[in-house]
């Protein structure tokens, strides 16, 4: 699949069942078909539109071979969509993978030693997104500080991808999309 080559499907904006009272916050699944055809289960980049309405965003995987999207109350609004309705999506993978922003931990942790940042730049694009999404998935705040740790380790002894981090969720099911609240 390429640029000029979108996928077009109809799915339904839901709102997370943990979104308290903060009534932006509302995401889509993706159907499997849709997410099959995407070049890889973890995340993903993606531009497309919801309505004809215009968005970059980066797909998160679902833990079930698919992936979905985080939608921002400004994106509902330019869709004219409201939680609950059905929406047309249109996305296509951005090629190449632009370049992931790496959390502020992870780069104070990379700046401490000079092999393990040698090691970051020279991995490719894709490395950089499991390595952040290994990260970012840690749900404790304890977990995410030992891999931040154990990132700069591994780096700086050379290994330039995660090793053991299923980044579509599916095995260990770590990854999921939210809960809806319906």
């Amino acid at each position: 699949m390429t640029q000029s080559d979108p996928s077009t499907f109809e799915a339904k904006l839901q709102r997370p069942a943990n979104s308290g009272e903060d009534d932006s916050l509302s995401f889509l699944v993706l159907p499997k078909a849709a997410s099959d055809v995407l070049p890889r289960r973890g995340r993903t980049t993606v531009e497309g539109t919801i309505n004809a309405a215009p968005f970059r965003a980066t797909l998160e995987p679902d833990g079930r071979l698919s992936h979905w999207l985080r939608v921002s109350a400004e994106l509902r609004e330019a869709a004219h969509a409201n939680v609950g309705e059905v929406v047309t999506v249109q996305i296509s993978p951005m090629d190449p993978e632009p370049e992931p922003q790496a959390p502020d931990d992870l780069m104070r942790a990379l700046a401490t030693s000079s092999a393990a940042q040698a090691t970051w730049k020279d991995t490719t694009t894709i490395a950089r997104v499991d390595w952040i999404h290994w990260v970012e998935s840690a749900k404790q705040a304890r977990t995410r500080k030992l891999r931040v740790d154990s990132a700069c380790d591994r780096l700086a002894s050379g290994k330039r991808r995660v090793c053991c981090f299923d980044p579509s969720g599916f095995y260990s099911k770590s990854l999921s999309a939210p809960r809806s609240a319906d």
